[in-house]
């Protein structure tokens, strides 16, 4: 079974025995990050260091020419992956024997909304969100779609993986998050995710509802959620909070952003891409989901894309909703945690992963091989060659 493991380009450059001891995995491909959100990140085996601080996200390349004069542009990283840190390590690993492919996360960028707070999703009390670039602004569309093609078609690699290229929210890991004492449940969430920005207001208003009045209404219908009364529930919560009308319509209006936006940075990649490039996308399959792991529709991104790569950890159930539409053109993975200090269990790794085949995977991704401690990896070694 074709396994890929995640990594950041300073987990390979400056640390020789890297990619020989990801091939050793039993690993087939590498998803190799290209543009990357602000993190911290622990190196446990590399000789130069053991933290690497990304302050804010960049592209770990130098980009090219496409962004002279534009105001919304890509930040070069600091010393934490200078010059072309993604083409050193990319060469690195392809030595060893290891497909590459590109690793491009697209709408989640603390950097730009501090830079450029009018890109930010802003919610129904007006509070920006800087983290979360508002994807129905044409500006930042256009960003995303050169972004993408740009980041993922990156020398020697033969696909990409494109993560956030949908909504983002509230629910975020913001440096240190304080926003879990209210407990909101999907609709609270959804509706805190709501954004109110012109372009937004102009969508709603084609949806028949006037941007200030959806506001207020959103504000009424958070009320109980404030005061703990509202039990967890997901759209049918929505509905109940907001009426089912007005929900169905904010939903129209945010599915028809987000499926637009990645219709266009597809064909992007594909336009810059040689034959035979593989574009897979980081994907929910509820629709109305934001994150990482963009909402979507099942069967619609699998005829747009040749590919999925669906979060497992903790169980795989979100398999079966793409399952029917996968042919033998496309690729349903399952991504799977390997780092126990990160709630990941590589020790069940060969029954979680013959649990997602049977769901209808047909690969794996490994989160994350740079972060995974030896006795982490030792399991997955041990896992891969039980599945070989």
């Amino acid at each position: 079974m074709r396994a890929s493991a995640f990594l950041y380009p300073w987990d390979v450059v400056g640390d020789p025995a890297a990619p020989a001891r990801v091939a050793d995995l039993g690993v087939q491909q590498v998803t190799l990050a290209s543009a990357y959100h602000s993190t911290r990140a622990l190196t446990p085996r590399h000789p130069r260091h053991r933290i690497v601080t990304a302050e804010h996200a960049a592209v770990l390349y130098g980009p090219d020419g496409r962004w002279e004069g534009r105001a919304l542009r890509p930040y070069a990283a600091g010393s934490w992956a200078p010059g072309d840190a993604y083409g050193e390590a990319a060469e690195a690993l392809v030595a060893a024997g290891l497909d590459v492919h590109t690793w491009v996360v697209l709408a989640h960028n603390s950097r730009m909304g501090a830079d450029h707070p009018d890109t930010s999703v802003v919610n129904a009390y007006g509070d920006r969100y800087p983290w979360a670039p508002c994807i129905a602004q044409p500006a930042t569309r256009a960003y995303l779609v050169d972004l993408a093609a740009e980041a993922a078609v990156r020398p020697g690699a033969s696909g990409t993986e494109l993560e956030s290229l949908g909504w983002y929210g509230l629910a975020h890991l913001h440096a240190h998050d304080k926003i879990a004492g209210v407990s909101l449940g999907e609709a609270g969430q959804y509706l805190m995710s709501l954004c109110f920005c012109a372009d937004c207001g102009e969508g709603y208003a084609r949806q028949g509802l006037a941007p200030g009045e959806l506001a207020a209404r959103v504000r009424r219908a958070l009320e109980p959620v404030w005061r703990g009364e509202e039990p967890p529930g997901g759209w049918e919560a929505v509905e109940r909070l907001l009426g089912a009308e007005t929900a169905a319509a904010t939903r129209a209006w945010r599915e028809e952003t987000a499926r637009t936006l990645q219709e266009a940075a597809i064909a992007a990649v594909r336009a810059a891409a040689p034959n035979g490039f593989r574009v897979l996308l980081h994907a929910d399959p509820v629709t109305y989901h934001c994150g990482a792991n963009a909402g979507v529709d099942p069967e619609h991104i699998l005829s747009v894309a040749d590919g999925v790569v669906v979060p497992c950890t903790g169980g795989a159930d979100a398999l079966k909703a793409f399952a029917p539409y996968r042919t033998d053109r496309t690729t349903l993975a399952a991504n799977l945690t390997v780092v126990s200090g990160m709630g990941g269990a590589p020790g069940t790794l060969a029954a979680d992963a013959a649990r997602a085949v049977a769901l209808g995977a047909d690969e794996l991704r490994l989160y994350h091989a740079g972060l995974a401690s030896d006795a982490d990896l030792a399991q997955v070694r041990t896992a891969l060659s039980e599945l070989k």
